[in-house]
């Protein structure tokens, strides 16, 4: 019988890169999605809290990869950080602890939820326009809001970003995907 809790690394092997750690905090809030008198959706949601968050965490050596907040049972807030050296279970633990207070503080989530706090993994989000350069040379899974030649979901190597446009090589072809029409872009090792 183990006396400590195992990595994902020790659990699986040697195939997995980095381990994923995940923290989980319950929050509570209110119970209504009006906010002083406004109509919140998960947009605004999302586009505020990383707004709050992200200068916190870049103080202390952080980078905020992406933010989530969706209905899973109860509504849960999902914060995916990220570090030079990789992010450990103490480092979720730690961003949990910083980012609780700020959170109650401002009060903007008017639904109860479980705060995550969590390491990117290893199929980490490619999201900010330094991501694509930072990246480039790597395998992406992506897919667009709009489809690009009867096509909605990518798989290719990323080139980065030209004139504005991501760009990835696809089964032997280019594919040029306008920012705004990106649903999501994922690391794919």
């Amino acid at each position: 019988m183990l006396d400590y809790p195992l990595t994902i690394l020790e659990y699986f092997g040697e195939w997995v890169s980095r381990p994923l750690f995940l923290v989980v905090a319950r929050i509570a809030g209110k119970a209504a999605f009006r906010v002083k008198g406004m109509c919140m959706n998960r947009a605004e949601i999302i586009r505020q809290t990383w707004a709050l968050l992200e200068p916190h965490l870049v103080e202390q050596g952080y980078e905020l990869v992406e933010v989530d907040f969706r209905p899973e049972g109860p509504w849960v807030l999902r914060l995916f950080i990220d570090k030079e050296g990789g992010v450990t279970l103490d480092d979720c633990v730690a961003v949990t602890q910083l980012i609780g207070p700020i959170l109650d503080a401002e009060d903007h989530i008017p639904e109860s939820y479980n705060l995550e706090v969590s390491s990117p993994g290893i199929d980490r989000p490619v999201r900010k326009h330094a991501d694509f350069e930072r990246f480039s040379g790597e395998r992406v899974k992506l897919r667009t809001i709009t489809a690009l030649n009867g096509r909605r979901n990518f798989k290719g190597v990323l080139l980065g970003i030209r004139d504005g446009m991501i760009v990835l090589e696809c089964d032997g072809t280019t594919v040029e995907v306008h920012p705004e029409n990106l649903e999501k872009a994922n690391l794919d090792r």
